[in-house]
């Protein structure tokens, strides 16, 4: 791969690398270290690069890996995880808060699920899996416009979903814009 293909690879991936990256990490500086890391090492591949069918599927998996990695190294070390609660202890979570997410992404999930396949499959490629609208394009055969309509749909039905979840659980009638 020459120089300028490799300069075009890194501005058609870096985006989508980084978002990749930053929600996996959940941190902006380490998602931009993982995604300079892995255009280093597709760098260094040189011309076995040349032998993949989708460099942006190896590019992928490279982030997905080494970001994994970066959580790894994050759990082996306790001492260093404790200094950081140790003085970042009013921006952590609390485990009541913790649970509460992981309750809230359980129920997102099981959310988008049950929805029609359109609009389950088009809220995974975009929310879960990072891709642009373009490529969302690519893998459906529909058009961007179209998308991003059915894309707004989807987020709509989740977010009512979810709210009447939160409804029920609370035991709160939701407001429905009825006077009385």
């Amino acid at each position: 791969m020459t120089r300028p293909d490799f300069n075009n690879l890194v501005m058609q991936l870096s985006r989508k690398m980084y978002g990749f990256a930053f929600r996996i990490l959940s941190n902006r500086e380490e998602a931009e270290d993982a995604v300079q890391e892995v255009f280093i090492r597709l760098w260094k591949m040189g011309e076995k690069l040349d032998e993949y069918s989708s460099i942006d599927a190896l590019a992928t998996t490279m982030t997905k890996n080494y970001c994994i990695d970066q959580i790894r190294k994050r759990k082996r070390s306790p001492l260093e995880e404790y200094r950081n609660q140790e003085f970042n202890s009013t921006t952590s979570p609390s485990p009541l808060e913790q649970m509460e997410s992981k309750e809230s992404g359980n129920i997102i999930f099981t959310i988008i699920e049950k929805m029609p396949g359109t609009y389950r499959n088009i809220i995974r490629l975009r929310e879960i899996e990072g891709l642009s609208f373009e490529e969302i394009a690519l893998k459906t055969g529909q058009n961007e416009n179209n998308l991003r309509v059915i894309l707004s749909r989807a987020r709509k039905m989740v977010k009512d979903e979810y709210n009447k979840y939160q409804y029920e659980r609370r035991g709160i009638k939701p407001v429905t814009g009825k006077v009385l």
